[in-house]
């Protein structure tokens, strides 16, 4: 079962991308971000004509997620449970049913935090982090194959950027941002593509300022993070890089996963 995460930077935008990169690709499961646009306007019909079941958890504008699924979607939450009064769609978790017992999948789009100085963003990617960190703390509970995919908007070593002194004010790249990253991945949770390599330059994200993308000049900042239960069916990795060459492309580009798994 071949399980993808992508910041789509704006999924009206990059509708034809999507589409062929469905079509190129063939993933079983699809976690978007930054989907920039409300539930109903959601480009829904091309996607099912693709044959997949789609759910959203939009937002006018900005931010947004969703899942795509070959699998029919068993039960959906959306949004992080924690804070009544956060409004923002960063979050949506599917539960699909495989041959080794349930799936969940969680589409997810950390808070970006900059600039550091200000008195709201960067305590709310911080505040977001710890809610999310409880929240897996208890989904743990239930040993079932976890996956938490997305925009984690966090560096988590300096291996992980090309240039990490360019960084060192950024939101994404605070001790802070670090520790918390550290914290949830040590509740068990496998880190997917440091599992199959400890290399430098593996990058997930290019600005489209300043020629980043033909220089190289990337950062890693999509993530997989398979609690026990899914790390035990993990088998491989991978970083779609050659999307981000095609015409009008995101800044991210597609995180994939295979994990031996069926549907039931």
């Amino acid at each position: 079962m071949k399980i993808v995460t992508w910041n789509i930077n704006g999924v009206r935008a990059r509708i034809g991308n999507l589409t062929h990169w469905l079509t190129e690709s063939a993933p079983d499961i699809v976690c978007l971000q930054e989907i920039k646009t409300v539930d109903d306007q959601f480009p829904r019909a091309e996607i099912e004509a693709l044959g997949y079941n789609v759910e959203t958890n939009g937002q006018k504008s900005f931010n947004g997620v969703a899942i795509l699924s070959k699998l029919p979607f068993d039960e959906v939450n959306r949004g992080l449970p924690g804070d009544d009064a956060d409004d923002h769609a960063r979050f949506i978790e599917g539960v699909f049913s495989t041959d080794q017992g349930a799936l969940r999948v969680v589409s997810l789009y950390l808070p970006n935090g900059n600039p550091i100085d200000d008195e709201r963003k960067f305590p709310y990617k911080l505040a977001w982090m710890a809610r999310l960190e409880r929240w897996a703390e208890e989904r743990l509970r239930l040993e079932e194959a976890l996956v938490l995919a997305g925009d984690y908007n966090v560096i988590p070593e300096p291996a992980d950027a090309r240039f990490p002194e360019n960084w060192l004010g950024d939101a994404l790249f605070q001790p802070q941002t670090r520790q918390a990253f550290r914290r949830l991945k040590n509740l068990g949770f496998t880190e997917a593509v440091r599992s199959v390599t400890d290399s430098a330059g593996v990058y997930t994200f290019w600005d489209y300022q300043a020629g980043a993308w033909q220089k190289n000049n990337g950062i890693r900042i999509d993530h997989l993070l398979l609690s026990p239960e899914a790390a035990n069916r993990f088998s491989s990795a991978s970083v779609e890089k050659h999307v981000r060459a095609w015409e009008k492309p995101s800044d991210h580009v597609p995180v994939a996963i295979d994990l031996s798994l069926r549907a039931a």
